[in-house]
This record gives structure tokens, sequence and C-alpha cells, in this order.
């Protein structure tokens, strides 16, 4: 995807967004000096260049009894078939992202879990189990420091 030109209205929106997806859009043009219906249309503008690919709620893992974290680097058997391997993982409830990597492993998925055992059966009877699996290596995160959505200040105008 083409990087996107924002003016700084658009970069202006996307903090209050980045912020609180919530927040209403009359208060965001007011905020930004537009009136309501030129809000509307750039933030359906933004949708529609891929900008904003949707607002969602933030859940704490802990808060459901999700306490163990892990990242695990997965090496694909037959590279050709990676796409593949990734749609069966896509299956695996406790995996929350998948990303392909670089280096001697070809993806890396976070995923989460009740507890070490959760974690255990997860690995052993799932991902292993995923054709196109051969090899995996687990990180367990022992907390998460932070968390947030891109910067958006850090932009040219």
């Amino acid at each position: 995807m083409a990087k996107t030109n924002l003016d700084s209205t658009d970069r202006k929106i996307l903090r209050f967004l980045i912020k609180n997806a919530r927040t209403p859009f009359l208060e965001i043009a007011r905020e930004c000096g537009i009136s309501g219906a030129a809000i509307h249309q750039r933030i359906k503008k933004l949708e529609d260049m891929g900008v904003i690919q949707g607002s969602r709620m933030v859940v704490d893992p802990k808060s459901l009894g999700f306490d163990v974290c892990a990242f695990i680097s997965i090496r694909v058997a037959d590279i050709s078939r990676q796409q593949d391997t990734v749609e069966l993982l896509k299956q695996i409830p406790e995996i929350v992202e998948c990303h392909y990597i670089t280096g001697s492993y070809n993806l890396m998925v976070k995923i989460y879990c009740i507890d070490n055992e959760h974690l255990m059966q997860t690995i052993f009877n799932k991902i292993l189990l995923v054709k196109g699996v051969s090899s995996t290596q687990t990180y367990m995160s022992l907390n998460e420091s932070f968390r947030r959505e891109i910067y958006v200040d850090c932009l040219d105008d």
C-alpha cells in the first residue's frame, strides 16, 4: 500500500480517534474548526483510503483470565505453501496476531492462554499439528509495559 498524504486536519482527526474512537464527530469538528458535514466527509475519505480500518474495543486479556501472553516464531516447511499455513493458524482462537518475519523463522504469532498448561496444549495440540509448521520457538511475555496505536504526530505536513 502506498503512503497516504494527510494534511494537518486529517492528522488532528486521527489523533482524536486514536485517543478515543467514541469521541463525537461534532466535538472533533469543533476542535478542528470545520463543520460536522466536513468531519463526516473526511472520516469517510480516510476509511476509503484504508487509513482508518475500523474501530474496536480494547479488552484487557488478564481481566478475562488470560494470564499468559506468548510470542511464537514459526518455521514453515514449504515456503510456497506459507499462505495455506497462515490460513490454518487463523483457525486457532488463541492466536490474536500473525506476522510474516525475516530471519530463520517465517512467521511470528502472538497468543493468549489461561495458564502454562493451556499454552503447552496450544503449542503441542494445535500449532505443531498445523500442516506446514516444521518448528517453533516460544517467547513468554512477563509483562506488557505499554501498548499504543501509531504516533500520528511523526508524519510530515
